[in-house]
């Protein structure tokens, strides 16, 4: 399998990942697997919000949020600053966004496959 890093999608020669760009590829993919992460995400698309801000607007304990948002500033999604006494997180590569707006779509068109098998009258 050829999967083209993001900056070698226009040219026309596809270069293999190594095993360990694969490693990574996978683990940024195992990162964004985890809904409660999704849904950070989500709530972050509109701007930054501190961790007490989060835990109000995902309706999730704040232990919860601290872990996920750790996993995702580990990835580099998110990004962090220090205000006082609190830490404001905010989406710091907007391009997960791109990449969730295609899964969303292949998934959009999968069902309506699915759909066309199974209820062709509709």
């Amino acid at each position: 399998m050829t999967i083209l890093p993001y900056s070698n999608m226009s040219t026309a020669k596809k270069m293999p990942l190594t095993g360990p760009q694969l490693a990574a590829v996978s683990h940024l993919f195992a990162v964004l697997s985890e809904p409660r992460r999704l849904t950070l995400l989500q709530a972050l698309q509109g701007g930054g919000k501190t961790v007490n801000q989060l835990v109000e607007a995902c309706g999730m304990k704040q232990a919860n949020v601290s872990k996920h948002l750790a996993a995702l500033h580990h990835q580099r999604l998110v990004g962090r600053e220090r205000n006082g006494n609190s830490i404001r997180y905010a989406i710091s590569d907007p391009i997960v966004f791109s990449l969730c707006d295609l899964v969303c779509r292949k998934m959009a068109k999968d069902a309506k496959e699915l759909v066309a098998v199974f209820h062709p009258d509709i």
